[in-house]
């Protein structure tokens, strides 16, 4: 059997975010038609590396196209001098069975991670939004930036604030416009204005648009520093026992998973389901059901509004096949035989 084998540097050759998030897009949608499966998930921590892995897997029918990936977060890797996110995605041909390529999951997971998240907001946010707050200084945070300027070229704001270490967000905004030139060829306008804050109750009064984008256990964001008519992209809940928000915010907000199951599960809206907060029936939709107009997003501008992102294989799956795609027409990628 023959086999594409495609490194990080080749992805980063091929793959332009706004083509992702065109990818993303029609996977949600593809989803809401009915066109796909979530296969369960597989989670497993390494206590004494404080440390985690997750598998992820599924089925695109509408692309014949089906895969798994496999993630590894090791904090720990770094004073070694090794990288701390690493992973592997397989892409099968569900006509035959056949393999079609192996890659690098990590570049992968971060470009379509921000464009997932990204589709919330656009989706999701006052179409007047101006003000975007980034909730963690992370990796992630990054793409975070990058998707959603694309998506929402109105911004003119990117507050960026880490609950951990505010000199993390400090170092994040000073290098933020450098890297998105070098690293993903974006100009940005000169009316985008980036700035790092550590007052997170204040600058909530006045943002528009929240991605949270931390590895948190318990809710950074209370309730009652939520004005009325916020979004939020809640990204980092997606292992069991994680959240971001104040459970209570969902008992008003009208809230969306990317998959009900999963997000009931271990997403965002895990700890308010299992508390009773919520019910299954509580979710106003999916994403891409808002997307496919088959659901009914946000109905006012008073409406708080929360996108639960707990991440799908399936768009892995299609990022991997565009960039398959690209690199073969660029001649990259090696073949292997196996």
């Amino acid at each position: 059997m023959e086999i594409t084998v495609l490194s990080q540097a080749e992805l980063k050759q091929v793959l332009e975010p706004d083509r992702v998030i065109e990818t993303v897009e029609s996977v949600y949608t593809q989803k809401a038609s009915g066109r796909t499966a979530v296969w369960p998930s597989v989670e497993y921590h390494f206590e004494e590396k404080n440390a985690v892995m997750d598998i992820r897997s599924g089925y695109l029918a509408g692309d014949k196209l089906h895969g798994a990936k496999m993630l590894n977060n090791f904090p720990l890797n770094v004073g070694a001098g090794l990288p701390a996110f690493t992973g592997m995605l397989l892409i099968f041909d569900s006509e035959n069975g056949m393999p079609l390529a192996l890659m690098d999951a990590s570049y992968i997971t971060s470009l379509r991670t921000g464009a997932a998240a990204a589709l919330g907001v656009r989706t999701l946010a006052r179409k007047t939004s101006k003000n975007l707050l980034i909730v963690g200084a992370g990796r992630q945070a990054f793409f975070m930036v990058a998707a959603t300027l694309l998506a929402m070229p109105q911004i003119e704001n990117v507050r960026v604030h880490d609950p951990i270490n505010s000199a993390n967000a400090d170092e994040f905004v000073s290098q933020i416009r450098m890297r998105l030139k070098s690293e993903l060829n974006l100009d940005l306008p000169d009316k985008v204005n980036f700035t790092a804050r550590p007052d997170l109750q204040a600058v909530l009064q006045d943002s528009d648009a929240v991605i949270t984008v931390t590895r948190a256990t318990y809710p950074i964001i209370k309730k009652e520093w939520v004005k009325p008519g916020t979004h939020f992209s809640c990204i980092g809940a997606d292992m069991l026992g994680k959240e971001e928000l104040d459970p209570e915010l969902f008992r008003t907000a009208r809230a969306f998973a990317d998959d009900r199951k999963q997000c009931l599960s271990f997403g965002e809206m895990e700890i308010p389901f299992k508390s009773g907060i919520i019910s299954e029936q509580s979710i106003q939709g999916e994403l891409g059901e808002v997307l496919a107009g088959t659901a009914t997003g946000r109905i006012s501008e008073e409406d708080i509004t929360i996108f639960d992102a707990t991440g799908l294989a399936l768009l892995d799956i299609a990022t991997g096949k565009l960039a398959l795609d690209l690199a073969r027409e660029k001649g990259l990628g090696q073949k292997v035989f196996i």
